[in-house]
């Protein structure tokens, strides 16, 4: 996900990788990553808990929305309410 993320940038879209392997993160250096501590294939969290859901997908539109982050940029999740 990590390189396609890159291919995107440079075509001007901007992106936000979850990523559930923290190690692969810093290895292939998206221009932005969301480390989550979640099992494989739950990237959003467990499911039936759209608060923590939601906590996910704010935390990285506010990656986007962070002008002081130069690529790459990778941040752990820090947990839901």
């Amino acid at each position: 996900m990590g390189l396609v993320a890159l291919e995107l940038e440079r075509c001007g879209i901007s992106t936000v990788a979850l990523q559930l392997l923290h190690k692969a993160a810093a290895d292939v250096r998206p221009p932005r990553a969301l480390w989550v501590p979640f099992r494989r294939g739950y990237a959003l969290g467990p499911p039936d808990e759209p608060a923590g859901q939601r906590a996910v997908i704010e935390t990285a539109f506010a990656m986007l929305e962070d002008s002081s982050l130069t690529a790459p940029a990778l941040r752990d999740f820090a947990g839901h309410p």
